[in-house]
């Protein structure tokens, strides 16, 4: 799997180079396949299995210090084979994983790439967690004071971005004049969840809690909410200074997105089905 990534992959056909005091793992890969991995003083991985002499020389998860690092195996891409991880702590909070995925016609692990975008939250992997049920792999960072999440699939062999999420600025009070959100936890923070396709394009967004992710399988819904005002004007898009559209008093809708002082909603009209467009949020000097 991933063969793009074998340019990644330090590979030595070299006896073992055991260093005294490292950290090892053994596994089975799949039946009648083991693997034996050691991590090295200077941060790399001896790795070999029961198929072959031949041993691969790999890099791992080091923190500040270039040690702490954790070893273990699951199924990243679900494929049925173990795969090799390791592990560290850095900023005291953030669990930097590296993956290396086994490719059984080789024999080999290969290293899995972290995709890159100005969409993702959290570069490279951080605390990654497969779901087998949804087959994803979840990475989660934290940044300030905010934790942020990424969530991962794979299109054949190439590992894409299919759920993230940004901060959803928002003036509390000036939301609160406009609409009046559904019963929610204490502590909730609200982000925009957005789903994407394996070629880049925005299929669905929605604003959600930030600690309540969204079923990997289900299609995003919005944070529930009702109309204060008599009346509110609903624009096309955001910037809008006119529109014929309107929302009143207590009608329920779904919150989508938020954006320079403006909300993106979705209303269920019981006669045309659903109606999306933004509403402006009052400005407070």
């Amino acid at each position: 799997m991933l063969r793009a990534a074998c340019g990644l992959l330090l590979a030595v056909l070299t006896p073992y180079a055991w260093a005294a005091e490292d950290g090892e793992i053994r596994f089975e890969v799949a039946q009648g396949v083991t693997a034996h991995a050691r991590l090295q003083s200077d941060g790399t991985l001896v790795v070999g299995t029961n198929r072959s002499p031949a041993r691969q020389l790999l890099q791992a998860a080091t923190d500040e210090e270039g040690t702490g690092t954790r070893l273990s195996h699951a199924d990243y891409n679900f494929d049925g084979y173990q795969d090799l991880s390791s592990s560290a702590t850095l900023g005291q909070v953030n669990e930097s994983v590296v993956v290396h995925l086994y490719e059984p016609t080789s024999g080999q692990f290969l290293s899995l790439v972290a995709p890159t975008g100005p969409e993702i939250s959290c570069e490279g992997f951080w605390a990654l967690t497969p779901d087998p049920a949804t087959r994803t792999l979840s990475s989660s960072c934290r940044s300030g004071p905010m934790w942020y999440s990424d969530i991962y699939r794979f299109q054949g062999d190439r590992l894409y971005l299919y759920r993230s999420m940004r901060d959803a600025l928002v003036e509390t009070e000036a939301l609160a004049q406009v609409l009046k959100l559904d019963a929610s936890q204490e502590m909730e923070i609200l982000v925009v969840w957005t789903t994407w396709s394996p070629d880049g394009q925005r299929l669905d967004h929605a604003v959600w809690n930030a600690f309540d992710p969204p079923s990997a399988d289900a299609p995003l819904q919005g944070h529930g909410a009702k109309v204060v005002p008599a009346r509110l004007p609903l624009y096309s898009r955001a910037g809008d200074s006119s529109t014929a559209r309107y929302l009143i008093k207590d009608d329920h809708v779904e919150l989508l997105d938020v954006a320079d002082g403006w909300a993106q909603l979705r209303f269920n009209n019981p006669r045309r089905g659903p109606v999306l467009g933004w509403v402006k949020l009052p400005t407070y000097e």
